[in-house]
């Protein structure tokens, strides 16, 4: 029987080590923190966004840079198939806004315990609080970890530690110095999905405001586009955070990096109305509010906790009577609605990135088995590749279906 050790109680790590045995090895699975899953079970705010509910010949589009190497591990393992995994196993799921796809209970908890207990049936030894310090290579070939000081011999070794995101639950980049002393090179990992950095003091008195359906673009310094969406965002003491900041948090801090410039970012709050149309409405509404002060007109409009700022922006006197508001000052106002801009000025920390970009090199990686091709029994799966996707469920997926391949050949061999 195949002695399989699985590098890290994550999700990529755990579906390896349950497909692994489901083939036939003799699996153990080290974690060095005192359960499996911590970080599976605070994603989501706690609700875990398993998959994405796209067709799959749409689940390729939600991974920048690297996506084309999940190509093949995909047709093994796609979305449908993770749902099916864990619906087989008693937990139901249900498809929200966006085509996100979460357990009907709401709880992230429930999910790592599926994954738990499907381990614990296919037989998987877990060892938790197990630091592994080195992988030990012998003639290209891995046969085994150095785990506690002490070895633990193996057939196959599939390191699954993650990246660099959230480091209290585990994910310290581990796997980056064992793969880097294996012969692969390490992309410079940097935070994915994060929160941005924005220089107004104005966006303190919003903290806490999420803003739907709104439509956010940022533009280069020379006026470029860099990224743009539609849908929720949020503000924070620091900035702007949110699902569509998440997603265009990547390409915007390519950008910043690249360059050292700021990014230029634009809110559309009234993107279902054009110019003409949002100029009427505010006609509408001072005519309706045609005697009270401009600071108190704008309730129909805007949330509370955004009017003071609106009004400070726009330079209209707050205690003017909104009959007395100018053609001029309505159409300024109008520009401000549909370009409230902010200047960001950089990232938050990759602790702090719900996913890390960068990791493992993937040219020197199989992608159908997720084996090394350069030391022979070695496999990767998960955060800890230099593969990462928009928000949504999409890196989830990738964990699940890299884990599953990895787990897969590393108990079967390269078929």
């Amino acid at each position: 029987m195949k002695q399989v050790l699985v590098i890290g109680g994550g999700p990529a790590g755990m579906m390896a080590a349950i497909t692994a045995a489901g083939e036939g090895a003799r699996v153990t699975l080290l974690e060095k923190k005192d359960r499996v899953g911590r970080k599976l079970a605070i994603t989501g705010k706690g609700r875990c966004n398993i998959t994405t509910s796209v067709e799959k010949e749409y689940l390729m589009a939600g991974y920048p840079g690297k996506g084309k190497f999940l190509y093949s591990c995909f047709n093994e393992c796609s979305n449908q198939d993770v749902v099916r995994f864990f619906e087989e196993r008693g937990l139901e799921t249900r498809i929200e806004r966006g085509n996100r796809v979460f357990p009907e209970s709401g709880r992230a908890a429930d999910v790592v315990n599926v994954l738990y207990e499907a381990m614990k049936k296919a037989g998987v030894e877990i060892r938790t609080s197990s630091t592994v310090d080195d992988l030990i290579i012998e003639a290209n070939t891995v046969t085994g970890v150095k785990c506690n000081r002490t070895i633990i011999k193996a057939d196959a070794v599939v390191v699954a530690t993650g990246g660099l995101s959230y480091p209290a639950t585990g994910s310290t980049g581990d796997g980056y110095v064992w793969a880097e002393k294996a012969g692969h090179s390490i992309i410079d990992p940097q935070p994915g999905l994060v929160p941005l950095v924005a220089e107004e003091d104005w966006v303190k008195q919003a903290q806490g405001l999420a803003l739907k359906n709104v439509r956010a673009s940022c533009y280069e310094a020379g006026g470029k586009l860099i990224n743009q969406e539609f849908g929720e965002m949020l503000f924070t003491h620091f900035g702007i955070s949110g699902p569509i900041v998440l997603t265009m948090s990547r390409d915007i801090a390519a950008y910043m990096r690249k360059t050292g410039c700021q990014g230029i970012f634009k809110i559309d709050l009234k993107p279902a109305l054009d110019d003409e149309k949002l100029d009427q409405r505010l006609q509408r509404d001072f005519h309706l509010y045609s005697r009270r002060h401009f600071a108190n007109a704008l309730d129909d409009l805007l949330p509370h906790k955004l009017i003071p700022i609106i009004v400070n922006l726009s330079g209209i006197r707050p205690d003017l009577v909104c009959s007395e508001i100018t053609r001029g000052e309505r159409k300024s106002l109008v520009r401000l609605l549909k370009e409230l801009t902010l200047t960001v000025t950089g990232t938050r920390p990759i602790e702090e990135a719900i996913v890390t970009a960068g990791g493992v090199e993937v040219t020197r990686i199989n992608p159908r088995t997720m084996e090394s091709k350069i030391v022979k029994g070695l496999f990767f799966a998960g955060e800890v590749l230099d593969v990462d996707g928009y928000t949504g469920g999409y890196n989830l997926q990738a964990a699940f279906s890299t884990g599953r391949a990895a787990g897969k050949y590393a108990a079967v061999g390269n078929m």
